[in-house]
């Protein structure tokens, strides 16, 4: 809902006096009129045919509410598939099942979603109440299901009005990264310290259990360690496991899946260290510019987008690939390169010399570090930012730079996207 002090002062009723009779389409219900009150009746009707009314506040409600409940499925079906040890559509036959076996199923898929969409929740509640605090109008989440793999895209709000200052923006961007670490870290510390015994894991590969807490040196050759799903483990997480873990019953990177609490927990800590990315309109954007200011911010911005897309295209091409891969993936890189750097420069050329540079680089770094590799799945990440957010910052009408103390917690939530973040997350 609006608040007032974000509201205009309604406009005097116009005249119209001079609007033209006959205006318009003949379905408009008020009749034809050359009087004044006619013509104004006429606007009116013709005015409420192209205005898009605000929803209800039921309607509102009822599609956050059916959003959250269909992202609830979403996961909690993607969860029972992650812990069969598989990335994949969501497994629908689960609904053939009837009493214990389904309850078996639902339960081990709860265990992963209701923690991983907990700390999405208080993510978005971070920034929403935020916002509402600095009476920013802002909308309640969206969530947004997805019929494979998390079983979601993670969730937004809206802001629904410009923001006037360069703190609001800081504290509001702010906001949700910080609550949602500070509900992720507990969730690992949990998960660490209420790891199942090794039983657990040789109920589901029964296989193992000859073996002992040694599986893993007898039951993953070459072809498992090559193709297996793992999750890097930033150094936060190697930190929390240090201090928290059973060593005697972790398990192997190989099999993280199995385990629900651990996977929401790491996936929360690689949500976070997303949102923290310092490009953009992302959280990590807000922040930086918040602690540098425009000028700064907005110098230092393509500095590291550029970085960051050399490092996901390393290794794509080389001097040694076959021609087939230079004649049907060349094209298609290059038309990808020049449309992400075509509006970073003011001049579209400047952008387009950035990109044949960045490519000549990536070719230059493969040739002379054969195994060195960046990781391609950023390029899609890198698509949204360059060609549909942005990876400028606007500016705000009130430019004054923020208190000591919010320039501390910038900096804080710096070093936690440091200790969050990992190039390559799933490997």
């Amino acid at each position: 809902m609006p608040f007032p002090e974000n509201t205009p002062l309604p406009s005097p009723e116009p005249d119209f006096a001079d609007f033209p009779a006959g205006h318009g389409p003949a379905d408009v219900a008020a009749p034809l009129a050359t009087d004044a009150p006619g013509r104004l009746a006429r606007a009116r009707g013709l005015f409420r045919r192209f205005e898009r009314p605000e929803p209800s506040a039921g309607r509102t409600a009822a599609l956050h509410i059916g959003l959250f409940l269909v992202t609830l499925v979403t996961t909690t079906l993607a969860g029972i598939q992650l812990t069969r040890g598989a990335v994949d559509f969501l497994p629908l036959e689960v609904f053939q099942l009837r009493g214990a076996a389904l309850w078996v199923e639902l339960r081990r898929g709860l265990w992963f979603a209701l923690p991983f969409l907990g700390v999405l929740t208080v993510h978005e509640f971070g920034h929403y109440f935020t916002a509402r605090y600095n009476r920013v109008r802002a909308s309640l989440p969206y969530y947004i299901p997805f019929p494979m793999g998390l079983g979601t895209f993670g969730a937004i709000i809206r802001i629904r009005e410009r923001i006037f200052s360069r703190r609001e923006f800081f504290d509001i961007g702010l906001a949700g990264p910080l609550a949602g670490f500070l509900v992720a870290v507990p969730l690992l510390i949990y998960g660490f310290t209420h790891l199942p015994p090794l039983a657990y894991l040789y109920a589901i590969h029964p296989d193992y259990a000859q073996y002992g807490a040694d599986y893993a040196r007898h039951v993953y050759g070459a072809k498992e360690l090559a193709n297996g799903l793992t999750l890097a483990r930033p150094l936060l997480y190697q930190w929390l496991e240090n201090a928290f873990a059973d060593h005697a019953r972790l398990p192997h990177p190989l099999e993280l899946l199995h385990y629900p609490v651990l996977l929401a927990g790491s996936l929360s800590l690689f949500f976070t260290a997303l949102n923290l990315l310092p490009m953009g309109q992302l959280d990590g954007g807000h922040i930086l510019y918040g602690l540098l200011g425009p000028g700064r911010f907005n110098r230092m911005v393509p500095v590291l987008f550029t970085g960051f897309i050399f490092y996901a295209g390393l290794g794509l091409f080389s001097l040694h690939d076959d021609w087939q891969t230079w004649l049907y993936g060349g094209p298609v890189y290059a038309g990808y390169l020049a449309l992400i750097f075509w509006r970073v420069f003011p001049r579209p050329r400047q952008g387009l010399l950035l990109a044949a540079g960045i490519w000549a680089g990536q070719v230059a770094g493969a040739a002379l570090l054969p195994g060195i590799v960046g990781n391609p799945g950023w390029l899609v990440f890198g698509l949204l930012l360059g060609r549909f957010t942005g990876i400028y910052h606007p500016p705000a009408p009130d430019e004054r730079p923020l208190s000591p103390g919010r320039q501390l917690l910038g900096w804080l939530m710096v070093a936690i996207f440091v200790l969050c973040f990992t190039p390559s997350p799933f490997a």
